[in-house]
């Protein structure tokens, strides 16, 4: 069977953006590898969260090792850089953030994985890191540099759909009276012409859900992913986008392992 990298920017990325992919891929009987770039400190901590002398960081790695055995991760790796926080953050710039490393430097790590692991392919986010997030596009720098390096053959660039986003708000919008999203905020997503991969995980919807679940310091039960009813959960995590160089024009692949046994 094949061997799938998925290459997270931070703790709950892999829940939120490809984690129908993993589950698929682990029922599959494929082995699933997650590498996650930061430790996120930069996250929110809510309240009481803690407990006396735990960090946010390890509650972080905790609930990734949690949602990775949700997923069907059989290895997963964290590369140790500091969580960037937001564009325009402090943070950006701080010793150690996965923002300031250098993408050879980083690539070279994730590319002795890729190797060691024998990668047929690696999933990161497109060239705007899907929302602007400055880890998250030097996910992309990073994980394409790494591929090259380590030889991977399939490179797909995770990414959210803008045309079916908007319209799937909307329509939620209309049908519940909830406050639809301002996508005018900063851009996201890629338009569908350019997307060439589709990947039907609404079967994996409520283990999404699980995996979501798991990153309780970050992703709350009344959080936008949480509240929504299970028909516009599915709705709105039940397919996962991505482009891989070379195909299209078009939509032409609905499975990232297709072909490799």
């Amino acid at each position: 069977m094949a061997t799938i990298v998925t290459f997270h920017a931070h703790p709950d990325d892999e829940s939120i953006a490809t984690g129908g992919v993993m589950r698929k891929a682990a029922d599959e009987g494929h082995r699933v590898v997650l590498v996650v770039a930061t430790d996120g400190e930069q996250g929110e901590i809510p309240e009481g969260l803690l407990a006396e002398g735990e960090t946010l960081v390890q509650r972080r790695f905790a609930e990734t090792r949690a949602a990775a055995d949700v997923l069907g991760v059989k290895r997963l790796e964290f590369l140790g850089y500091k969580d960037s926080g937001m564009m325009g953050w402090d943070a950006n710039t701080a010793p150690g953030s996965f923002w300031t490393a250098p993408v050879e430097e980083a690539a070279a790590k994730l590319a002795a994985i890729l190797v060691e692991e024998r990668a047929d392919v690696l999933t990161v986010y497109d060239d705007n890191g899907g929302y602007g997030h400055p880890d998250h596009i030097q996910v992309h720098r990073v994980g394409m540099r790494a591929a090259e390096l380590a030889g991977t053959p399939r490179v797909y660039q995770s990414t959210m759909n803008r045309e079916a986003a908007i319209a799937n708000w909307t329509a939620i919008a209309a049908e519940t009276g909830a406050e639809m999203p301002d996508f005018s905020e900063r851009e996201f997503g890629k338009p569908e012409a350019i997307i060439t991969a589709r990947v039907d995980v609404s079967a994996y919807a409520p283990v999404k859900r699980t995996a979501m679940r798991a990153h309780t310091s970050q992703i709350s039960d009344d959080s936008f992913f949480l509240s929504l009813p299970d028909e516009h959960f599915n709705r709105t995590f039940g397919t996962e986008w991505f482009i891989r160089d070379g195909q299209g024009p078009g939509i032409t692949e609905t499975d990232l392992l297709a072909g490799l046994n």
